[in-house]
């Protein structure tokens, strides 16, 4: 039976190049990079030249980089860190932010009793910048976390525009760049965010390990506590391999970006045209058939109920086809869509949608096969 992977906004299968670098680390590199022996030292230095060159991509400074586990860590060490070290008294984010923002937020809400407020979206699924900007007119100290890219339909926010308008105000941004980075080119100085949170397995890097993005430090005090690794604000032996693995998979992605996004742009223009033509009962959540939403994402609705996504589900698998209804960290769920809930129309969520990526790896024979399979379970 034919295998199609299109559930990349999950995770990303592993490159090769990265794999084989992992494997060096762990025969290699075993030393503990807090020791001062040469072992010690040289696996030290490989995970500094490894934050140099990650920084050096999206235009920080090695300083302003903390390795994480991933990007649910790196959300959580941001936005607990601005309540707890910085005074921030209001957050100012949507409903259809990824959990690891959405649920950190709350948490912090019954915490420290902080002010949250979640901005409308429009029909499409847009965040509403406009009621952003009045509710900045008001003084009090405050975070703004919006993603850059939603993980389930694709929409694009344009960070360098809320990233000016917070700076206006006197106001902390943080974006969620989970499936941004290693997608789009970043330069974090000239779009003006404060914070940013990356993970490596959304660009064929291994899963387990990110980055935080923290401006100029910005007095953020330790998130994990006990040694004094990652600048004293992370403590725990540093996982060598990971990090490496990172650092191979982000120059990878980058110097290969733009032959990709061409690729896989017009792969996903194919897609939707060739359910457009084939499957013209599929429709399309939000504006993922556009040029103006992600590249990567597709989310379509079927005319199938809500309760019966799950079957359908199961459907494509036992075909073939690896796709999902969201975000897998909510796959075990009976809810519809938390993203899906905040701007569909209740009789199209009473339809199931599932959402369909891709990535460089995948071809058109993955999608005519994806295409016909629709058509006979449909």
């Amino acid at each position: 039976m034919k295998k199609v992977y299109l559930d990349n906004a999950a995770t990303t299968q592993i490159d090769d190049e990265v794999l084989k670098t992992m494997q060096m680390a762990l025969a290699t590199m075993y030393g503990n990079p807090s020791s001062t022996h040469s072992l010690g030292r040289s696996a030290k230095t490989s995970i500094e030249t490894a934050r140099k060159n990650i920084a050096k991509l999206i235009n920080a400074t090695p300083a302003e980089i903390i390795f994480t586990s991933g990007g649910t860590e790196a959300d959580n060490m941001i936005l607990r860190s601005s309540v707890r070290d910085l005074g921030v008294k209001r957050i100012i984010t949507t409903k259809i932010e990824h959990h690891a923002v959405l649920n950190t937020v709350l948490q912090l809400e019954k915490e420290y009793h902080i002010a949250v407020h979640f901005l409308s979206l429009n029909e499409n699924g847009d965040v509403l910048i406009n009621e952003l900007q009045q509710l900045l007119q008001d003084e009090v100290k405050t975070l703004v976390s919006l993603m850059h890219i939603n993980n389930e339909t694709g929409n694009v926010t344009d960070v360098k525009k809320v990233a000016q308008l917070c700076k206006s105000y006197n106001v902390l941004f943080h974006t969620d760049a989970v499936q941004s980075v290693g997608h789009y080119e970043w330069d974090v100085k000239e779009t003006g965010v404060d914070f940013l949170s990356a993970s490596a397995h959304k660009f064929h890097g291994p899963k387990g390990v990110g980055f935080a993005y923290i401006k100029n430090n910005l007095g953020i005090k330790p998130f994990i506590f006990g040694g004094e690794h990652e600048r004293g604000l992370r403590a725990g032996t540093e996982a060598v391999h990971n990090i490496l693995g990172l650092e191979t998979a982000f120059l990878k992605t980058m110097k290969t970006l733009e032959e990709d996004q061409q690729k896989v742009k017009e792969l996903k223009t194919y897609f939707v045209d060739k359910l457009k033509s084939e499957v013209p009962q599929v429709a399309f959540n939000g504006q993922c058939d556009t040029s103006e939403n992600a590249y990567t994402i597709l989310n379509l609705r079927f005319p199938i109920p809500e309760n019966q996504a799950a079957m359908l589900l199961f459907q494509f698998d036992m075909n073939g086809i690896a796709c999902s209804r969201g975000s897998a960290c909510q796959s075990g769920s009976n809810e519809p869509s938390h993203v899906l809930k905040e701007f569909l129309s209740e009789e199209d969520l009473k339809k199931a949608s599932l959402r369909f990526s891709l990535s460089r790896l995948n071809t058109k024979e993955d999608v005519d096969y994806t295409v016909t399979t629709i058509k006979k379970l449909i």
